[in-house]
């Protein structure tokens, strides 16, 4: 169990959560093992087998504290909150947006920009750091494809033409990407994207790292006001967190990959955190999913300077910013939507 900022992650399996007057108590085999006050926790997200007593569960919807479901491998199951809140103006400005076809291909076109920007920089700066001439050529090639992308998106006529891009753009980059592990390479060796269930440690901890930076985007859209499933780029579907998958994209590579790396590259995250199922699923075992939660939010608390903004900021604020900055494109504050650029 961890409480990082202000979410308390329960890894444990069996542990049993309950309330006691305004204090969570998680308790395994029948001894407490933490106790946290109610105000200090903003979210709780439980992984794999572990049980909530109904008083949470009301209290936490009372509250507006939301309690986020995984499954043992970080796989996103459910999300309980209360009633809907936000401002039903910006509801519904962002419905008549995504109602207009160029206004929707507009904020798409701008959000794959930003992701497929984001990306090349990360290449670049492999391709500058590395000792190795031959990966070094492997990955300005790739650097050089993105650049080119990069145009075409600018030239995307409809959202069909711009996801192909986008899908183009994540082919390149996910072929190379083995390039920049320095360590257990042959471990690490990314073969290709496979999601449910991940086949390989590269593909466990990506995935996992998706899913929380998810969490976060999903967490920024509601904070502001807007419907996290009614998204621009991705297309609508029941249960599918849309707009928090838009918000992700320009941040996969900034966040997640480049903590993916590092771990790797570091020797944080070792073949010894992962474990193979029955069927050939790989996924993180408890001590790896410890030392990836822990990683991630410290990453969240490194402080960067917005470009937009030109203010220092937390990392884990990038989501909720970029979130505001798409209301005040839909109320008609801002002309277009700006997507948040690495440097």
């Amino acid at each position: 169990m961890h409480q990082l900022l202000n979410t308390l992650y329960v890894t444990t399996p069996e542990a049993y959560v309950r309330l006691d007057h305004d204090t969570l108590r998680v308790e395994v085999e029948g001894e407490t093992k933490l106790q946290v006050p109610l105000h200090h926790l903003g979210a709780l997200v439980c992984f794999g087998n572990v049980l909530l007593s109904p008083a949470v569960l009301h209290r936490c919807a009372d509250d507006g504290r939301s309690v986020v479901l995984l499954d043992r491998n970080g796989r996103f199951k459910a999300r309980i909150e209360g009633p809907v809140s936000g401002n039903v103006l910006l509801r519904k400005a962002q419905h008549a947006a995504v109602a207009d076809s160029n206004r929707t291909l507009t904020i798409a076109r701008n959000i794959v920009a930003g992701k497929v920007q984001n990306v090349r920089q990360i290449v670049l700066r492999a391709a500058r750091e590395t000792d190795d001439p031959q990966d070094s050529a492997q990955l300005t090639d790739t650097a050089q494809a993105l650049a080119n992308t990069l145009k075409l998106v600018e030239t995307a006529a409809d959202l069909d033409q711009l996801r192909g891009f986008e899908g183009e753009a994540a082919r390149r980059h996910f072929a190379t990407f083995s390039y920049m592990v320095r360590e257990e390479r042959t471990v690490f060796q990314l073969n290709g994207r496979s999601r449910r269930p991940p086949r390989d440690p590269i593909n466990a901890l990506l995935s996992f790292l998706y899913v929380l930076l998810l969490g976060d985007c999903v967490a920024a859209a509601e904070g502001v006001g807007l419907d996290p499933q009614i998204g621009f780029l991705h297309a609508l579907r029941p249960g599918r967190p849309a707009l928090g998958l838009d918000l992700m994209e320009e941040l996969r590579s900034v966040i997640a990959e480049r903590l993916a790396l590092t771990l790797i590259n570091r020797r944080q995250v070792t073949p010894k955190h992962f474990v193979e199922r029955p069927g050939g699923a790989v996924s993180l075992n408890d001590d790896g999913r410890k030392e990836v939660i822990i990683a991630y939010q410290k990453r969240k608390q490194e402080e960067i300077t917005h470009p937009v903004l030109e203010q220092k900021m937390p990392v884990g604020l990038i989501p909720h910013v970029q979130a505001r900055l798409l209301a005040r494109v839909l109320r008609g504050d801002l002309e277009s939507y700006l997507p948040f650029l690495a440097r």
